[in-house]
């Protein structure tokens, strides 16, 4: 199984401290190698801690038990973007 991360954004808890979320893609590969299962998204915290997505905006962190909210327009980036020279 592999996992790539497709994308990081910041989230905040009701108390204000700020959480930088990674989300990943992880994909298994079948046996017979004609095609995979449809990729399983996860999201942990740049330190590692597990994350648990409740909605679009509201993330539960799975060891402390805090429910963190996505920050609007704080995405900090993604795989990027690829220019062909013409």
């Amino acid at each position: 199984m592999a996992a790539v991360l497709v994308s990081q954004f910041h989230a905040r808890d009701a108390e204000g401290r700020v959480y930088s979320v990674h989300e990943f893609q992880e994909s298994t590969p079948s046996v017979d190698g004609l095609g995979g299962t449809e990729p399983v998204t996860t999201y942990k915290l740049a330190i590692g801690d597990r994350v648990r997505k409740l909605d679009d905006n509201q993330f539960l962190l799975i060891q402390s038990d805090i429910t963190i909210v996505r920050e609007p327009d704080t995405y900090v980036g993604s795989l990027p973007e690829t220019t062909v020279a013409s």
